[in-house]
C-alpha cells in the first residue's frame, strides 16, 4: 500500500455543507502530493496526484505565481485543514462544487503572497476495490465491533444482576425505591431496541450523525486494517522487506511519512520537523515579473 492510500486511509471523515451539497470528505497531503477522497452519499469521487499534476495545474490557474509543487501543496494542505477539522469555518477561502460527467469538481479561491490563487480538484468515480477500501470494509468491522461491545455489556449487566441478587439475600435494602430495577433480559431488551428505537438509530440524513459519533471508532477500525496489511507483506516476503528497507529510500514507506499533519491530534499524531528531509518547508513564493503593458489594468 503506498504512503498516499495508506494515509488517506487512516484519515477520518469530515462533513461538508457547500451551497445545496451535502458531502463526506478526506484527504492527506504530504509534499510528494496529495489523496482526496468525497461522497455525497450517492457517488464516491476520487483523486490522486504528484507533483509534476500539481505543477501542471498550478500553472494553468495561477499564471502570476511561481513556486514549487511544495509551496502549492502546503498552502492547499492549510485551506483543507480550515475546511476539514474547524467546524466554525471562518476562512476567506470559498469553495465551490460542480457536478460535471462522472466527475466532481472542487474548486478553491483564496489569497496566496498577495496574489490571488485558484485550484481545481478534478475527482473521478472511484473504483470498487477504493469503495470497498474506505466505506464497505471499515463499516463491516465497525458493526463487528459494536455488537462485540454490546455482547461484553450485556455479560456485564447480567453479573451486576447476580451482584445485586447477593445483596438481597444478605438482606441489604435500597434506601430510595425510585433506584430499583428490573433485572436485565437481553432477548426482550434487543426486541424493544428494534422496535422503537431502531428508527431513530439508523437515520443517516446527510451523514453528519455518522462523522460526528463514529470517527474515533472508524480510525481505531482502518488502522487495525493497516496493520493486518503490514503483517500479511511481512509474512509474504521477509527475507525482501528486511534486506531492501534500510537501502531503499526513493520507494513510498510502509508507514506514511512527511505529512503536512492535519488529522484530528487524539488519532494521528503531528510530525516534529526534523530537518529538510524530514518535515515539509514553505517555500518561499515569488511573483512572477511581467512587462508593463499599456493600458492592461487602466
Amino acid at each position: 500500500m503506498e504512503e498516499l492510500e495508506q494515509g488517506l486511509l487512516m484519515q477520518p471523515w469530515a462533513w461538508l455543507q457547500l451551497a445545496e451539497d451535502s458531502l463526506l470528505a478526506k484527504a492527506y497531503i504530504t509534499k510528494h502530493g496529495y489523496a482526496l477522497l468525497v461522497s455525497d452519499l450517492q457517488q464516491v469521487w476520487h483523486e490522486q496526484v504528484d507533483t509534476s499534476v500539481v505543477s501542471h495545474r498550478a500553472k494553468e490557474l495561477n499564471k502570476r505565481l511561481t513556486a514549487p509543487p511544495e509551496a502549492f501543496l502546503c498552502h492547499l494542505d492549510d485551506l483543507l485543514t480550515q475546511l476539514l477539522k474547524d467546524t466554525a469555518y471562518t476562512s476567506e477561502a470559498t469553495f465551490s462544487c460542480d457536478h460535471v460527467t462522472e466527475a466532481l469538481i472542487l474548486r478553491v479561491r483564496s489569497e496566496l503572497s498577495g496574489l490571488p490563487f485558484y485550484w481545481n480538484f478534478h475527482c473521478t468515480i472511484a473504483n470498487p476495490s477504493l469503495v470497498s477500501q474506505h466505506l464497505i470494509r471499515p463499516l463491516m468491522g465497525m458493526s463487528l465491533a459494536l455488537q462485540c461491545q454490546v455482547r461484553e455489556l450485556a455479560a456485564l449487566l447480567r453479573m451486576k444482576d447476580v451482584e445485586i441478587q447477593d445483596y438481597q439475600e444478605s438482606g441489604a435494602t435500597l434506601s430510595r425505591d425510585r433506584l430499583k430495577t428490573e433485572p436485565f433480559e437481553e432477548n426482550s431488551f434487543l426486541e424493544q431496541f428494534m422496535a422503537k428505537k431502531l428508527p431513530e438509530a439508523c437515520s443517516i440524513g446527510s451523514g453528519r450523525p455518522f462523522v460526528t459519533n463514529l470517527q474515533s471508532l472508524y480510525v481505531a477500525v482502518t488502522k487495525q486494517e493497516v496493520q493486518v496489511e503490514q503483517k500479511h507483506q511481512g509474512t509474504r516476503d521477509p527475507q525482501t522487506s528486511s534486506s531492501t528497507s534500510p537501502q531503499r529510500t526513493d520507494s513510498h514507506p510502509t508507514q506514511p511519512q512527511e505529512p503536512i499533519a492535519w488529522a484530528p491530534s487524539l488519532l494521528v499524531p503531528e510530525i516534529e520537523p526534523t530537518g529538510t528531509s524530514g518535515s515539509m518547508q514553505r517555500p518561499q513564493l515569488s511573483k512572477v515579473k511581467r512587462k508593463k503593458l499599456k493600458g492592461l489594468f487602466s
